[in-house]
This record gives structure tokens, C-alpha cells and sequence, in this order.
């Protein structure tokens, strides 16, 4: 696996939790964009997407062991920001870059309700492998 992830910040905003990360993939934006903004995409490594609509307000809902969790998407500038927020879920944001001199930074907010630990260095393992594999 190639990529890296650094665990960035956590910030209490009121009742609201906030974070970030920075995720760097040897990989250009065109080939990282598709794990991030399709269906097919996010089910190899977040969670099962359907009904998922890619445009600003479009539906978008995941398929989790514990239900259906349904949103809209609320940002959404092709190859540049993809942001859903679900219910129970909060805002979870994908804004991505060229990185310098190669590759793709994906700056990843997760503002939520929620305390505790999402898992979301566990989930973005499997985005690195994932890109990875589909760059084979």
C-alpha cells in the first residue's frame, strides 16, 4: 500500500466534534476521485452507497450493519469536493488536490454529534488499498 495518513486535529465545536485528517495518495485526483464520489467507489471501502445521486442535493444513503443511514449530498465540485451529510452521521467532507510534485492530498473533515473514535484510520487503510488496487 502506498499513501499515507496523517491523523490531523479533533476539535469540540459546542456539541459538535470536528475532525481532520490529511491523506496523501501516489495517485493523481482522477484515479482517487472515483473511490470518493461513486457508489461503486465508496462500497469498496466505506460502506455500501445506494441510493447515491453525485450532484449538489442529489440522495445518497449507506448501507451499515446497523441500518440505513440516508443524507444528501451537501458539497460537490467534480474532482475537487465531494461532502455528504448523513443523519446520525454528521458532515463527512472530501476536498482534494494535486498533490506537489504528484499524487492526490485528500483533506478529510468529519464534523459529527458523535464522541469517540469513528474508525476512520481503519477505513482509510482500506481507501489507500483500494486506489492502490484500482491503479492496477
Amino acid at each position: 500500500m502506498t499513501g499515507s495518513i496523517e491523523e490531523g486535529t479533533a476539535e469540540q465545536r459546542g456539541d459538535r466534534r470536528v475532525r481532520h485528517c490529511l491523506l496523501r495518495l501516489d495517485r493523481p485526483v482522477e484515479e482517487v476521485w472515483p473511490a470518493l464520489a461513486t457508489a461503486a467507489g465508496l462500497g469498496r471501502w466505506l460502506a455500501p452507497a445506494g441510493p447515491f445521486e453525485p450532484r449538489l442535493g442529489g440522495a445518497v444513503a449507506f448501507r451499515l450493519p446497523e441500518g440505513t443511514a440516508r443524507g444528501r449530498v451537501t458539497a460537490w465540485d467534480v474532482e475537487r469536493v465531494a461532502e455528504y451529510t448523513v443523519e446520525g452521521r454528521g458532515r463527512i467532507r472530501f476536498h482534494l488536490e494535486p498533490g506537489r510534485p504528484g499524487g492526490t492530498l485528500v483533506r478529510f473533515t468529519h464534523e459529527s454529534g458523535q464522541g469517540g473514535d469513528p474508525g476512520w484510520r481503519e477505513r482509510f487503510e482500506r481507501l489507500l488499498a483500494a486506489v492502490e488496487a484500482g491503479a492496477r
